[in-house]
């Protein structure tokens, strides 16, 4: 997989993924917060499938 995701992209993404996770487990918000996992596990990875398909790519 090709890195697409940049530095600042990055953080943004794990701080969401980790608050939506942390509100569902805290019952503030329902399961929908579990969308979390997509935005926590691109971020950790550095890499994005829609990013892919469209050609954008945050990093340098």
């Amino acid at each position: 997989m090709t890195k697409n995701v940049g530095t600042v992209d990055k953080l943004l993404r794990i701080v969401l993924g980790v608050v939506l996770i942390a509100l569902t487990l805290a019952g503030v918000i329902g399961v929908w917060g579990w969308i979390g996992i997509v935005p926590l596990a691109t971020g950790l990875l550095n890499t994005c499938p829609l990013y892919s398909l469209l050609g954008v790519k945050t990093c340098q």
